[in-house]
């Protein structure tokens, strides 16, 4: 058979691949449409998790959680990612398709019109079926499991065109750029600072601050207004009755938590209130009978989904917890309220805090203040510092953060703007920090 007769025949492309390179090739196609229905799919589980969904995964133990919210960190490196692969896939996918196609089809006797049909109708099919229908309904129905399923392929081939979906993000941007002829959208920031602008007669500064809380509310988590762990009293379990009352008539709580060889195990919530009826019992009274459930939230967990669980459950105290299970912090109803309405006192607050505004330019504040807190007191931003506080949420973190090391009294530390000073440290902690904003020139 000379070579004509080999192309007349049709069996050319079976003479090239061979009779072990077809399996090969089914082997391929079949892989590379797996990884098309796993691409595909993915587009829509990842994309159509909700902020609040990719919250709640960060705080999750399993492996393939943490990818999504890993991966979720860069929404348009990822999407362009997803583009260049699965583009890649169904190529590849068609080419070989096509080598089969003629294989199979090399022994009948149709016109080079018919089999171009057939392989448009058969690919096409294929393609809509696993790139397109399938796994997207499949994503819309179960999209966490679906992502937590690819997360571990898309992370490879992520990885694989990271460099170039960075550049093609960048290219595309700066198109955007060009084109765009709309007006920016206003970012959080102009929109304080168009706050801080309405008129005295329209809003007072308490008003102004509200507006503002109210603005900030749905991106401020729990981390951020608890009340560290250093700072919760709580009822040993073993307590006797007699020294139980002391310790509430000292603490001036109207609910304690009640734990056993320490505040990671936490066995359940005292509410005050529940004691008065058994006030004059003897001594060895058996108060456990009283303790309630304690209910348990993650750092990370929104104060606007926690402000919602608290009306459902109508409860107004939550017991906060890291990512290992150890008891971070306390947080109540009044803490959340605080975010929008401003500081609220009660008669049993303590009137001589220790943080104090001197003036305009310069604080004292404990070093156990949340950054947010005195962000808030020096009417600065809540993000000034997210260039340096790092993973610390304290002032006191804030400014080993700085140091790099740890401090000496009345050390003074410059960042930007801002001077610290550390003024008290006891035991390795840092008590008590004087900032002073640089004044401004004009």
């Amino acid at each position: 058979m000379d070579y004509h007769s080999v192309l007349e025949t049709g069996i050319f492309p079976f003479l090239l691949i061979g009779i072990g390179g077809v399996t090969v090739l089914i082997f391929l196609a079949v892989l590379l449409f797996i990884l098309s229905f796993l691409v595909a799919g993915s587009e829509i589980a990842f994309f159509s998790l909700t902020p609040k969904e990719i919250n709640i995964l960060k705080t999750r133990r399993q492996p393939s959680f943490r990818r999504i919210a890993h991966l979720m960190e860069h929404p348009k490196t990822l999407l362009a990612s997803l583009l260049i692969t699965n583009v890649f896939a169904n190529i590849g996918a068609i080419l070989i398709s096509s080598l089969l196609i003629d294989d199979w089809m090399q022994q009948v006797d149709i016109s080079i019109w018919l089999k171009f049909l057939v392989k448009v109708l058969s690919i096409s099919f294929l393609l809509v079926l696993f790139v397109e229908v399938l796994p997207k309904v499949w994503a819309t129905h179960h999209k966490l499991w679906f992502a937590s399923t690819a997360s571990l392929t898309i992370e490879i081939f992520s990885s694989i065109f990271y460099s170039f979906s960075r550049r093609v993000v960048k290219f595309n941007d700066r198109i955007e750029s060009r084109l765009s002829t709309d007006n920016p959208g206003i970012d959080k920031r102009n929109l304080d600072y168009a706050i801080d602008l309405l008129p005295d007669h329209e809003a007072s500064d308490e008003e102004k601050q509200i507006l503002k809380g109210i603005r900030k509310f749905g991106d401020i988590e729990v981390k951020q207004i608890m009340r560290t762990r250093l700072d919760v009293n709580g009822i040993g379990y073993n307590c006797s009755f007699e020294n139980l009352v002391k310790k509430i008539e000292e603490l001036h709580y109207s609910r304690l938590p009640v734990f056993k060889a320490s505040l990671d195990e936490i066995a359940g919530m005292l509410h005050t209130k529940d004691l008065l009826p058994h006030l004059g019992n003897q001594p060895d009274f058996d108060w456990h009978s009283l303790i309630r459930p304690a209910f348990f939230v993650h750092e990370q967990k929104l104060i606007d989904d926690l402000l919602q669980e608290f009306r459902n459950k109508r409860i107004h105290f939550a017991i906060v917890v890291d990512e290992f299970g150890g008891t971070s912090g306390i947080v109540t109803l009044e803490d959340i309220m605080e975010e929008v309405i401003g500081e609220i006192k009660d008669e049993f607050d303590d009137e001589e805090s220790i943080n104090k505004k001197l003036d305009d330019y310069n604080y004292v504040f404990e070093g156990r203040l949340m950054i947010n807190d005195a962000c808030k007191a020096m009417r600065l931003p809540a993000d000034t510092f997210d260039g340096i506080r790092g993973e610390s949420d304290s002032m006191a973190g804030l400014l080993l953060e700085i140091a790099g090391e740890f401090p000496q009294v009345n050390e003074v530390l410059v960042s930007g703007d801002f001077t610290f000073i550390p003024l008290e440290i006891k035991k390795n902690r840092i008590d008590k920090i004087k900032v002073t904003i640089k004044l401004q020139e004009a």
